[in-house]
C-alpha cells in the first residue's frame, strides 16, 4: 500500500513543482518603464514656413513644379510653425555633411536625454545591465552604444545592441529585446534610446517621392528606464501587457513602399511611394490576428470572428477597413499612434472607430514636433499625460509602422495617475489650437 502510495504521490509532487516553477517564471516575465525622457532642440532651431520655404528655394535642382508641390504638401502637412530642424539644414550644409556633422546631431539628442533620464530617476549609469540604442540611418564605428557606455562609464558585462535600419517603428523593437533578456536576467535595469539621423540624410534631389520626407521629417527622440524589478514596481510609469511584431520583408511592394535609395542624379533619399497605405494595412491586419486575442474580451472576439466569415471578404486590405467589426474600447483606453503624417493618422483612426478626441495626441505631436521617426511614439505619450488622461489601471495601445515593412503594436498598463507636463510643458495650455493647417 505504502509502494503504491508512493508512486501515485512522486509523478503528482514532481508535477506541482513542475507547475509551481512555470507559474513563478511566468510571474518574473515582467516588464515597467520607470521614465522616459524626450529630446527638446533648442528656440533657435525652429522650422517655420518662411523656413522651409527658404530652403526649398535654394534648392537649384528644383523647377517651378517640384516648388509648389513641396509648399504645398508642407501647408497641408499638419506640421506646424515650432518643429525643430536639423543644424546644418539651418546652416545651408545639407548638401555636404561631415561625420562630425552627424555624430554632434545624434550625441545631442543622446546623452541630453541620458543624462535628464538618470538624473531624475536616481539610477546611476553604472547600475543599467542593458543597453539598445535604435538609430536608422547612421551606424558608425565605435557603435553608438560604445560611445554611450565610453561616456558614462558603464559596467564591462552589459549587455549591448546597436540597432540600425531598422525605422520608425524600432522604438517598440528595442524594447521587446529588452524585455526578452528580462526573461533570462531577474533585477536587471535596460536602456532604450530611440531617434534619427536626420540632417545628414536630407533629400537634395527633385523626386517628389524622395522629397516628402523633407516635409514630415524633423529632429527628436526619447530615452527610456526600463525594469524588471518587483521592487521598482511601485515607481513605475507603465507595464507592459503585451507586444506583437509583423514584417513583411518577404512582400516586395511592401518591402519597397519605404526605401532608402539614390535617385538618377545621384542624391542619396528616402522614398515613399503610394502604396505604403497600402503596406500599412496588410502589416496590421496580420499583427491583429496575434494581438486582438491578447487585448479583447471573448465577446468581442466572437462578434468580429463572425462578421469576418459572413460578412463581405477584402483581397486588397485598406487601412481605413482593416480593423472594421471591432470594438477596440472594450479592451483599451488610450491610442498611441505614431504621428507619421496625417494619412496614416486618419487611416488607422477610421480604421479602429476612434474619436478627434482619441486622434488628438497623435496630431497634435505632429504638429509640435513633426515626424521624429522612432521617437514620435513618445511625444504623443507625454502629450496624454501632460493633460492628465493617464489614470490608474488604463490601458494604452501603442501603432507604429516602419521600413522594412513593419508593423509593431503593444499595450501598456497605466501604474498610477500621470499628470507630468514633460517635453509639453511650456505649451501644453495652447494644445490643441483651432487650426493645424500652417499658413500659406
Amino acid at each position: 500500500m505504502e509502494l503504491l502510495l508512493a508512486v501515485f504521490l512522486l509523478p503528482l509532487s514532481y508535477a506541482i513543482i513542475l507547475f509551481c516553477k512555470k507559474l513563478l517564471a511566468w510571474r518574473d516575465q515582467r516588464c515597467y518603464m520607470v521614465h522616459y525622457e524626450c529630446f527638446k532642440a533648442s528656440e533657435d532651431t525652429k522650422l517655420n514656413t518662411d523656413t522651409c520655404a527658404g530652403i526649398v528655394l535654394r534648392n537649384k535642382n528644383l523647377g517651378l513644379e517640384e516648388y509648389k508641390f513641396l509648399l504645398q504638401t508642407i501647408v497641408s502637412s499638419g506640421i506646424g510653425e515650432e518643429t525643430y530642424s536639423p543644424k546644418i539644414v539651418l546652416a545651408g550644409q545639407e548638401d555636404s555633411p561631415s561625420l562630425k556633422d552627424s555624430l554632434s546631431e545624434i550625441e545631442e539628442i543622446m546623452y541630453d536625454t541620458l543624462d535628464k533620464l538618470f538624473a531624475k530617476t536616481g539610477v546611476s549609469p553604472s547600475e543599467i545591465d542593458v543597453l539598445v540604442v535604435n538609430v536608422s540611418l547612421l551606424s558608425p564605428s565605435p557603435s553608438l552604444t560604445a560611445r554611450i557606455i565610453n561616456r558614462y562609464k558603464m559596467k564591462e558585462d552589459i549587455k549591448s545592441y546597436n540597432l540600425s535600419g531598422m525605422g520608425c517603428s524600432a522604438s517598440l523593437l528595442a524594447i521587446d529585446i529588452a524585455r526578452n533578456i528580462f526573461k533570462f536576467h531577474k533585477d536587471a535595469f535596460a536602456v532604450v534610446v530611440s531617434t534619427e539621423s536626420m540632417g545628414p540624410n536630407w533629400y537634395c534631389g527633385r523626386e517628389k517621392s524622395m522629397m516628402l520626407s523633407n516635409c514630415l521629417f524633423r529632429v527628436g527622440g526619447c530615452s527610456m528606464l526600463l525594469t524588471n524589478k518587483r521592487a521598482m514596481k511601485h515607481r513605475a510609469l507603465f507595464k507592459l501587457n503585451t507586444l506583437v511584431r509583423t514584417h513583411l520583408g518577404s512582400n516586395d511592394e511592401a518591402y519597397n513602399c519605404c526605401i532608402q535609395i539614390e535617385d538618377s542624379l545621384g542624391y542619396r533619399g528616402f522614398c515613399l511611394t503610394k502604396k505604403l497605405t497600402k503596406a500599412a494595412a496588410l502589416s496590421f491586419t496580420e499583427n491583429l490576428k496575434a494581438l486582438v486575442p491578447k487585448v479583447l474580451p471573448l465577446w468581442q472576439l466572437l462578434r468580429y470572428v463572425i462578421s469576418s466569415r459572413f460578412g463581405k471578404k477584402n483581397d486588397s486590405p485598406v487601412l481605413e477597413l482593416v480593423a472594421a467589426g471591432l470594438d477596440f474600447k472594450t479592451g483599451v483606453e488610450h491610442f498611441c499612434i505614431h504621428p507619421g503624417g496625417r494619412a496614416v493618422i486618419d487611416g488607422v483612426g477610421k480604421s479602429l472607430g476612434l474619436t478627434e478626441y482619441d486622434l488628438e495626441p497623435a496630431r497634435m505631436a505632429l504638429h509640435r514636433f513633426g515626424n521624429t521617426s522612432a521617437g514620435g511614439l513618445w511625444y504623443v505619450l507625454g502629450y496624454m499625460e501632460a493633460k492628465k488622461r493617464l489614470k490608474k489601471g488604463d490601458r494604452i495601445l501603442m501603432i507604429s509602422f516602419g521600413a522594412g515593412f513593419k508593423c509593431n503594436n503593444c499595450v501598456w498598463q497605466v501604474m498610477k495617475d500621470l499628470e507630468d507636463a514633460n517635453v509639453w510643458e511650456d505649451c501644453i495650455a495652447s494644445y490643441p489650437p483651432k487650426s493645424i493647417v500652417n499658413p500659406s
